[in-house]
């Protein structure tokens, strides 16, 4: 299993963003990953990182879709690639209503057929085809140009059923957020490799997100993040899993305690068939690194 580092892009100034991920490549981890939260643009914040710190992955986990045409996303991708030598990864997602409706003002009308849709028109953009695409819920006519930039793996947010289908046939794999070990095992892993297997498409990547903490004091962890999150409890994807899971809220998905159980809880993602595992940090980053790159 591949160990990265998932970050919020704009939590920190940008040179702050490229020191810390030149320190999880000194670390020896495989990845650093970016959300996207109405900050710096994650992924060009993930493109300047990956420029100034070479020699490890980095990717966007996740941005959303529907804010950005194909067109667009594809033209930003590319470049990303471009200027990362190849070691870009796109994620991608249609986020939650209260964001791209609330926020944006767009529909979230039909999610699914909508990711259906624009990775339909995306995939053939990112290698470099003409696309002619008239669908239910987006359009896309046109090319982009990139010369010398390969096309990025692009990887699904899915957690439900038919989201995991989409990704399965028509990405490189997921990325999931709030999911512990075992419903990896018993419900994306399967979801998603049945799906890719009947398309005839490789093996799914999964990258697991997991917010990690070495302390002496669990509870207190777990109250103060359901302070910071508990409003994503009632996202509606988010809540789906979390019932899956028989979870009152995000919290509960929190890997908290010492370095043997923290230890114990990571190393229950790769038997659950999980590719790679991003760690979020949870207090000092230089503390929980070296425990992170020692998992590999």
């Amino acid at each position: 299993m591949r160990i990265g580092l998932f970050a919020i892009a704009g939590t920190a100034p940008l040179d702050d963003i490229v020191t810390q991920v030149r320190l999880a490549r000194d670390a020896g981890l495989d990845s650093v990953f970016f959300g996207h939260a109405g900050s710096w643009d994650a992924l060009m914040t993930t493109a300047v990182a990956g420029r100034e710190a070479p020699g490890i992955e980095v990717g966007t986990a996740i941005v959303p879709t529907y804010p950005r045409h194909p067109l667009a996303l594809a033209s930003q991708a590319l470049t990303a690639q471009a200027m990362t030598g190849g070691r870009f990864t796109l994620g991608i997602g249609p986020s939650h209503p209260q964001v791209i409706e609330g926020s944006h003002g767009i529909s979230y009308e039909r999610p699914a057929r909508h990711v259906r849709e624009y990775l339909s028109a995306l995939r053939p953009l990112l290698r470099g085809e003409s696309v002619d695409y008239h669908g239910e819920t987006l359009t896309t006519v046109g090319s982009v140009e990139a010369p010398g930039a390969t096309p990025p793996p692009v990887l699904v947010s899915a957690l439900g059923p038919a989201m995991l289908r989409i990704a399965g046939e028509l990405a490189d794999g997921t990325v999931t957020t709030w999911v512990g070990a075992d419903a990896i095992a018993d419900h994306i892993v399967p979801s998603i490799t049945k799906a890719a297997e009947s398309a005839g498409r490789p093996a799914p990547r999964v990258l697991a997100g997991a917010i990690v903490a070495l302390t002496d004091d669990p509870d207190s962890v777990r109250r103060d993040l359901a302070a910071q999150f508990g409003a994503a409890s009632d996202f509606p994807a988010y809540r789906a899993v979390l019932d899956r899971q028989g979870l009152s809220g995000v919290h509960e998905t929190v890997i908290a305690g010492d370095e043997e159980t923290v230890t114990r809880e990571l190393r229950r993602f790769a038997d659950a068939g999980a590719t790679d595992l991003l760690i979020s940090p949870r207090g000092a980053l230089t503390e929980l690194l070296p425990l992170a790159a020692s998992l590999r």
